[in-house]
């Protein structure tokens, strides 16, 4: 059975409107990915760390209920689980101060072994840090001999900048990697200082042969050598755009899992299919701005599960 893995940090957010609490959620870029396929059904395992605290307890337990396999998670007793305040602005952006403590050891676990055609997410800047960089490239070179299909996600945001120069082969690097790039135009603007679809994939192309650009209200592209894809989204009024990115990606994985996609599809998928692809993972990020989730709603996972689209 095609399984996936997503590799991230675990956080405790939040969250506040007006300088006030609104809610705290278990949190991380690629968590909430595994929190929206856990709830779908798929076969997900996540891979992370965490302390050996409280918090982590909520994150675990979190993971557990929301069905992740969370066999691959180390806690460890030197440092606290990872928390962070999240302010929301009046278009419902967030900014974050985050409070970390971290070992000096870090993901101490053993990786679970890949097959070919599974599927690992991986990004953020927890796949750039050098404290854990060592331990995250053995497990892509282990992915990438096995022969999985790796989604990265860079979202590398201004916050970074500062430590742009420095770390831009370690993203090209992460690019080379990867079968897919999916990429928003802030990440890329960022990282390359490009500002359209065309010109972010000059850019991407000599690592990776497909990037999906995401633009906000100017909808999501795909750019590989054979296609050229734009497919609009409708415009809504967010109540938190956390995790919409996350559960972007979350719906390329379920599209491709649903779809059985082998590695050696990935390149060769055509219009229909990823026009599909692109849909089913608008409408996922979609349901969380409606929401203070940083994942899909389970009531909405639960329905989509009981009308199960169909790839072809």
């Amino acid at each position: 059975m095609q399984k996936i893995y997503a590799i991230g940090e675990t956080i405790l957010d939040i969250i506040f409107r007006n300088n006030q609490p609104q809610t705290a959620k278990p949190g991380g870029s690629s968590f909430n990915a595994a929190i929206t396929l856990g709830r779908l059904g798929t076969p997900i395992t996540f891979i992370s760390e965490m302390g050996n605290d409280r918090v982590g307890d909520i994150i675990q337990d979190f993971l557990v209920e929301n069905g992740v396999d969370s066999t691959y998670l180390s806690r460890y007793k030197n440092g606290q689980s990872a928390v962070a305040l999240a302010f929301l602005n009046e278009n419902s952006d967030a900014e974050y101060q985050f409070y970390k403590d971290y070992p000096h050891q870090r993901l101490a676990v053993e990786f679970p072994e890949l097959n070919r055609d599974d599927l690992l997410l991986f990004g953020s800047f927890y796949a750039l840090n050098p404290g854990i960089r060592p331990r995250v490239k053995a497990l892509l070179e282990k992915a990438r001999r096995a022969g999985a299909i790796l989604l990265y996600d860079p979202n590398f945001r201004s916050t970074h900048l500062q430590d742009r120069e420095k770390l831009l082969s370690v993203i090209r690097e992460n690019m080379e990697f990867a079968s897919i790039v999916r990429a928003s135009d802030e990440d890329l603007g960022n990282i390359f200082q490009v500002d359209n679809p065309d010109d972010a994939w000059e850019c991407v192309r000599p690592h990776c042969a497909v990037l999906l650009y995401t633009a906000n209200a100017h909808g999501v592209y795909l750019k590989s050598e054979k296609l050229d894809v734009h497919v609009e989204v409708n415009r809504i009024e967010p109540v938190s755009t956390i995790g919409a990115g996350d559960t972007f990606n979350a719906g390329i994985l379920y599209g491709l899992h649903s779809m059985g996609c082998r590695l050696d599809q990935v390149q060769g998928l055509g219009k229909q299919a990823w026009q599909v692809l692109i849909a089913t993972a608008v409408e996922f990020a979609r349901e969380v701005c409606l929401s203070y989730e940083n994942y899909l709603p389970a009531a909405y996972a639960e329905t989509l599960k009981k009308n199960e689209k169909r790839y072809g």
